[in-house]
């Protein structure tokens, strides 16, 4: 459930990055959302692994989650 609601946050943070831009600028945008979606599965990848969860057991969740919104970019 928690792996949904993240995608969906990614996806809706998407498309209010991309719906209050002017349509020149969304790709830059896009390029723009993708960084910071990068980051932010980052920071919760690291917060899983403190948490004792081990890289194998993360890394293939965590590919989804950014995975599914960066391709909708």
């Amino acid at each position: 459930m928690r792996t949904l609601v993240l995608i969906l946050i990614g996806l809706v943070m998407l498309a209010l990055m991309t719906g209050l831009s002017r349509p020149a600028r969304r790709p830059q945008v896009a390029l723009v959302f993708i960084g910071v979606w990068l980051l932010a599965c980052a920071v919760n990848l690291a917060i899983g692994l403190s948490h004792g969860y081990s890289l194998a057991e993360e890394l293939g969740i965590h590919l989804v989650l950014f995975g599914v919104p960066a391709a909708a970019a």
